[in-house]
């Protein structure tokens, strides 16, 4: 059975979300956030930050012969990731352990809180346990996927992601998201946690990575069955043209040429 099929035995319905990306210029992050705010919030994070922009840091995992980014850069219509979350400049507690599926056009993701900053210890020190933090049961499956998911492939840590984000929530429908992306960095990580070392972040610079002038990563996420019209017309307002962007695969193919694998 291959892991794309695995995975989908092993986890339970949850919400399917379409995710569009878009590369656009800084100056466009205002006229397109009023635009947004007719219709959405800041989420919570961009609510407490002075500026709007909150720093999101993720620990991408992958299988030692990286299976994951193959079938990524393969673009095998069902794969997933899996990665480690946490926010703020200094990371804090709890960190989201999350798998990122995505079947065709659409995108499951399912995560688990963990409180403890040795959650990683039930992958290195035989008879560790850790708990979800929250107490839910879906808390509790979504990690009990993710360690099952993490011994199946041995999975271990390969790169640090880093960037800060502008994010409205939708007030008007049941799940509508647009984010705002920027000062994008990465590093190579070996540790099992994702907490960055400033004198050790590379910022991406691929010329494929970005369209000229456009530094800026918008993402609009919605339910896949029901599109909100107000994100139709945000697209057609600034003329915005869709593209594939992974952080997680280019940042691996930065690092990748900068240890000369070519």
């Amino acid at each position: 059975m291959s892991a794309s099929e695995q995975l989908q035995r092993a986890m339970p319905p949850r919400l399917d979300r379409y995710e569009l990306k878009f590369t656009v210029p800084l100056e466009m992050i205002e006229p397109i956030s009023r635009f947004a705010a007719t219709y959405c919030s800041l989420d919570r994070y961009s609510s407490a930050a002075p500026d709007g922009f909150y720093r999101v840091h993720n620990l991408y995992l992958d299988s030692p012969g990286l299976l994951f980014l193959r079938n990524r850069r393969h673009r095998a219509p069902n794969r997933f990731n899996m990665r480690v979350r946490a926010y703020g400049e200094a990371p804090e507690l709890p960190y989201y352990l999350e798998v990122k599926q995505r079947v065709g056009g659409v995108v499951r993701k399912y995560r688990a809180s963990v409180a403890s900053a040795d959650w990683y210890r039930v992958f290195t020190e035989p008879g560790v346990c850790v708990s979800a933090h929250g107490g839910s049961q879906q808390q509790a499956d979504n990690l009990a996927l993710f360690e099952r998911l993490a011994y199946t492939y041995q999975v271990e840590p390969k790169i640090l992601t880093q960037y800060t984000r502008k994010a409205w929530v939708s007030d008007i429908d049941s799940y509508a998201r647009v984010t705002f992306d920027v000062n994008l960095r990465f590093t190579e990580r070996t540790a099992w946690d994702p907490l960055p070392d400033e004198a050790m972040m590379q910022h991406y610079d691929l010329p494929e990575v970005f369209d000229p002038g456009c530094s800026v990563i918008l993402e609009l996420k919605c339910h896949a069955a029901a599109v909100p019209l107000w994100m139709v017309d945000l697209i057609q307002a600034f003329s915005l043209k869709r593209r594939s962007f992974s952080k997680y695969m280019f940042g691996m193919s930065e690092l990748f040429i900068t240890r000369g694998h070519g």
